[in-house]
């Protein structure tokens, strides 16, 4: 089943609106608001990944999809982002050392890129070499087998696009990630990016405010 699949929004307040901290009837909720549609996709999408009806039980949790989702956003640079998501592990059943483990790996796996290899062609001429990423052997106990192979892949997506391959999807295949939870961890880390790419939007509109046009 997708895991963006469309859904009621529930009474969890809208995130983006949280992140930015859009006040309601302020100028940046009137921009949003004319684009209500864009605004209800984007919660929905949010409450698919991390807040699914029916919940989530035996197969990427969602204390593991806050991880993954504090992970992504501070290596997008957005240490904010990352503070929520972190905060959001409290409430579901984090084992413990999580949110720390989760932190030191953040700092040893940030870089720039992006990196990686085209096929041969015109586009070689961009190829970029860029360091690769694995959980360290001190944090993989708390992390886990699973867990570890879904950051590196977060990881690979994030920084090394271009090398995305089988191998790669049969790593996560050989840590007990299904097909279905890998789809899931590849929508969970562009929901990531599109999601940190429209609180940075907002938060630059908030310092040049503008005139609405009816």
């Amino acid at each position: 089943m997708n895991a963006i699949a469309s859904r009621p929004a529930g009474p969890v307040p809208d995130v983006i609106d949280r992140l930015v901290g859009i006040a309601p009837g302020s100028h940046l909720d009137q921009i949003r608001a004319q684009r209500e549609q864009a605004r209800t996709h984007a919660q929905q999408s949010y409450l698919s990944l991390f807040a699914p009806t029916p919940p989530v039980f035996g197969h990427f949790e969602i204390a593991d999809r806050f991880a993954v989702a504090a992970f992504v956003a501070g290596l997008h640079g957005q240490a904010d982002v990352a503070r929520f998501y972190v905060d959001s592990l409290a409430g579901q059943g984090a084992r413990t050392g999580l949110a720390e483990a989760i932190a030191i790996e953040t700092k040893r796996a940030a870089t720039q890129g992006p990196y990686g290899r085209y096929p041969a062609g015109p586009l070689s001429a961009e190829d970029a070499p860029g360091p690769s990423y694995a959980v360290s052997d001190t944090q993989r106990p708390v992390l886990g087998k699973r867990l570890s192979a879904g950051l590196a892949h977060a990881h690979l997506l994030v920084f090394h696009p271009r090398d995305a391959s089988p191998a790669a999807l049969q790593s996560l295949l050989d840590a007990g990630w299904s097909s279905t939870e890998i789809v899931t961890l590849s929508q969970l880390v562009a929901f990531l990016a599109f999601q940190i790419r429209v609180v940075t939007g907002l938060r630059a509109l908030a310092q040049r405010p503008v005139t609405l046009v009816d």
